[in-house]
């Protein structure tokens, strides 16, 4: 299956074998998930989806708007194994148009503040209408 974003020409392919595993993982959070999604994106001013099926992954967090994946990135993404695998994982996902963003467990934890200060900054401004207002 394939998801067509705003922009016309924009399509991501969608996974729906992923689907049940994706909710399985919304209704349990990491804890930096949970953090971020209370925190920040759920009263994030764009839609963001958790745990979203693109192509074969599932992202923690996807605003289409934007197309912008963020991750949250626990102990385990350490490893060399885990970094080729990212690697390939963002390259493959930056192939469809999507700009990836990764925070890990202990900047959302320990620094929620300045991690929602980063994803507001790609909050595009709001054009100004006719009369300046």
């Amino acid at each position: 299956m394939v998801a067509r974003c705003n922009n016309s020409n924009f399509y991501l392919p969608y996974n729906s074998q992923l689907i049940s595993i994706a909710k399985q993982m919304q209704q349990n959070p990491t804890t930096a998930e949970k953090k971020l999604w209370q925190e920040c994106l759920r009263h994030f001013p764009l839609r963001i989806l958790r745990q979203r099926p693109i192509d074969n992954f599932i992202v923690d967090f996807y605003c289409a708007s934007l197309k912008l994946v963020i991750e949250i990135d626990g102990d385990s993404h350490f490893t060399q194994q885990c970094q080729d695998y990212d690697e390939e994982r963002t390259r493959i996902l930056e192939g469809y148009g999507i700009t990836l963003v990764r925070f890990t467990n202990v900047d959302v934890l320990q620094n929620i503040e300045g991690v929602c200060q980063e994803l507001e900054g790609w909050i595009p401004p709001t054009p100004l209408k006719k009369g300046g207002f």
